[in-house]
């Protein structure tokens, strides 16, 4: 039988895992220090900012600035400072002494330090039907699949800065948008609230919730329940978004961190997990608030501190 191939060993010093802002915003931090850094990213560089189609809060872009064009500008600039980026999806993070050991399906990382920027995923419903038409009509982006949904009826579920972000994106796009939100207000920053009941497209369901999506090849009717006066409903459309909320992609931290497995990791304020030399940034951070900036500041915060450790153990 033929010899199973190693993967190839990389050493570097810090590794980064993820490239949305906050690991490219560690990226740019990291390579600055002349060190030897490598960012891992599985997908697409920015992560969920990359399907962000206009980013209005973003200090330094007063007109606001696409997603997909920021994310390019920060790896860009990470890039400048002589950052590796390498497409791989990180599988198990080890630890032996001072040495991580990141394994991936191409390759072996070792490194003195390593950053998780690993961000979250989006929520599901659990609903009848939410599964089984994921990809024909429900879906978890609107900047994405806007476009697919063009003079269409669709329905938004969620009352967040998310939801009614993507409610007003998709609004261009659709001929009908009902919102329906558990609560009888929204959570979203005002302005946004402001932006959605003023958008004549737009109708608002407040006490909603939705029960069961049916359809035979592609969405074509929600049942929903009105849970303040307990009536039910149903109504034909096209497509139905969830936006409820994100979970973190901790998986990784399960062996070194098993506190944190499943749910966002703890750090101290320099960023750094329990386990020396482990930083946690971004969506995956405990008490992060989550917006570009935040992450941005995270991403440097926990790049200096690895540099600062590394100085202490030369």
């Amino acid at each position: 039988m033929p010899e199973e191939t190693k993967p190839e060993v990389i050493e570097a010093e810090i590794v980064i895992i993820g490239g949305g802002p906050a690991g490219l915003s560690a990226a740019v931090y990291a390579g600055r220090s002349a060190r030897k850094v490598m960012l891992l990213e599985k997908g697409l560089v920015g992560g969920q900012v990359a399907m962000t189609m206009d980013i209005a809060n973003y200090p330094g872009f007063p007109e606001g600035i696409n997603g997909t064009e920021l994310a390019q500008k920060m790896r860009a600039q990470a890039e400048r400072y002589g950052v590796e980026f390498c497409t791989a999806e990180a599988k198990t993070i080890n630890k032996d002494g001072d040495t991580f050991t990141v394994e991936t399906s191409k390759l072996q990382v070792r490194a003195k330090a390593v950053i998780i920027a690993t961000g979250s995923q989006p929520l599901e419903l659990g609903v009848e039907g939410e599964n089984e038409l994921r990809g024909r009509g429900v879906s978890y982006c609107g900047t994405c699949d806007a476009p697919f949904f063009r003079d269409k009826r669709v329905l938004v579920v969620g009352g967040g800065d998310t939801a009614l972000k993507e409610a007003l994106h998709l609004s261009k796009f659709v001929s009908e948008l009902t919102l329906i939100h558990r609560r009888d207000s929204f959570k979203a920053e005002m302005i946004y609230q402001k932006q959605i009941l003023s958008n004549e497209k737009i109708k608002i369901l407040y006490n909603t919730e939705l029960k069961k999506i049916t359809g035979e090849k592609k969405v074509q009717k929600v049942a929903l329940y009105d849970n303040k006066n307990n009536v039910e409903s149903e109504f034909e459309v096209d497509g139905v978004f969830i936006f409820i909320g994100t979970k973190p992609n901790t998986r990784l931290v399960c062996q070194l961190v098993p506190a944190n497995c499943g749910g966002n990791i703890d750090t101290d304020l320099d960023m750094m997990t329990e386990i020396e030399g482990l930083f946690a940034v971004g969506d995956v951070r405990e008490h992060s608030y989550r917006q570009v900036a935040t992450a941005v500041g995270e991403g440097a915060t926990a790049a200096m501190a690895a540099e600062h450790l590394l100085q202490e153990r030369a």
